[in-house]
């Protein structure tokens, strides 16, 4: 019940207020790479993290690959957003039967360090994708999953399932489950004084005057 209510005031929040209030807390590398974006840009997604990986190997047959991939949409738990390491750059690491699947199991979204394809159905389902490219090219012959749940690593970042997502239109921040419910409730606070900041800033107060009084901008 705690972990839901997290999620459901983190999707109140926004990734720059998160980052803020982790930056002040010392946590400066909370970023995945600026290159993974929302397929759909109005689309804010926010979840505890399940991690998987996986890697290229051209020598795997077909059904090889396809029961590797399965495993992944069988064992993702509901609720979860899924993220995903495929160490990989050439193929699409999503497709709009596994996102169907995962909607339908009540994954809440899918963030890869790779690619995306069928991004039209996708985008008609409403199942909120991150990822760094579109190709056609598919997972067929070509990768298979090396591990769920484990700790993955994007760009600079140690994910760890567990902990907590929110991606919106700026880009995505992650959470550590440890200061989870700190982060959050910081964040909130953070984002009240910014509208107080705001009111005063449209009501005539200078700029300078407002800054020190409330220490945000």
């Amino acid at each position: 019940m705690q972990k839901n209510n997290l999620v459901q005031r983190l999707e109140k929040c926004y990734t720059g207020a998160v980052y803020d209030v982790l930056r002040e807390r010392g946590n400066k590398n909370s970023i995945l790479p600026h290159e993974i974006k929302s397929i759909d840009p109005s689309k804010k997604l926010a979840g505890e993290i399940w991690t998987c990986s996986g890697e290229i190997d051209e020598t795997l047959d077909k059904d090889t690959t396809m029961l590797s991939w399965t495993e992944m949409l069988s064992k993702a738990p509901s609720g979860s957003v899924i993220m995903c390491q495929p160490n990989d750059g050439t193929i699409a690491h999503m497709g709009e039967l596994s996102a169907e699947t995962l909607k339908y199991r009540g994954v809440k979204g899918y963030i890869v360090d790779g690619g995306c394809r069928d991004v039209d159905f996708i985008l008609n389902l409403g199942f909120p994708v991150f990822c760094k490219y579109f190709t056609p090219s598919d997972v067929v012959c070509r990768w298979k999953i090396t591990s769920l749940g484990e700790p993955i690593k994007i760009g600079d970042l140690i994910i760890n399932s567990g902990d907590y997502v929110l991606g919106d239109i700026d880009g995505v921040v992650v959470i550590p489950k440890e200061i989870a419910s700190e982060v959050i409730s910081e964040t909130e606070d953070y984002i009240n004084t910014e509208s107080a900041l705001r009111k005063d800033i449209l009501s005539g107060v200078d700029p300078q005057e407002a800054y020190l009084k409330y220490r945000v901008f």
